[in-house]
């Protein structure tokens, strides 16, 4: 399951982002579980400096703006870079693990 984020201080831009992500998981039945973050301690923490920002699995994958439905449809919907246990292809893949 995705964890996502809404990095922002709840203005209308913000809760614009809100509602089209959480559109996107809905129509597109993707795996999510949506988080507003307002505490300008923990939107600090991410180090960004515009909002709304949108982060997804801890990563900040936009900020200053708000995304097109297709465009966090992507961002929602890509794979994750590397191997999906974790290991690079090491011994699991040559032993027939999740990575084969």
């Amino acid at each position: 399951m995705k964890k996502v984020k809404i990095l922002g201080s709840g203005c209308a831009k913000c809760n614009q982002l809100a509602d089209v992500v959480k559109d996107v998981i809905s129509k597109e039945g993707i795996n999510a579980v949506v988080e507003k973050v307002e505490d300008i301690q923990q939107i600090m923490a991410y180090n960004i400096m515009l909002t709304p920002a949108l982060v997804v699995d801890e990563k900040v994958l936009c900020k200053g703006r708000i995304p097109s439905y297709d465009e966090i449809r992507d961002l929602l919907m890509a794979k994750p870079q590397g191997c999906c246990c974790g290991t690079h292809g090491s011994k699991e893949k040559s032993s027939g693990g999740c990575c084969s």
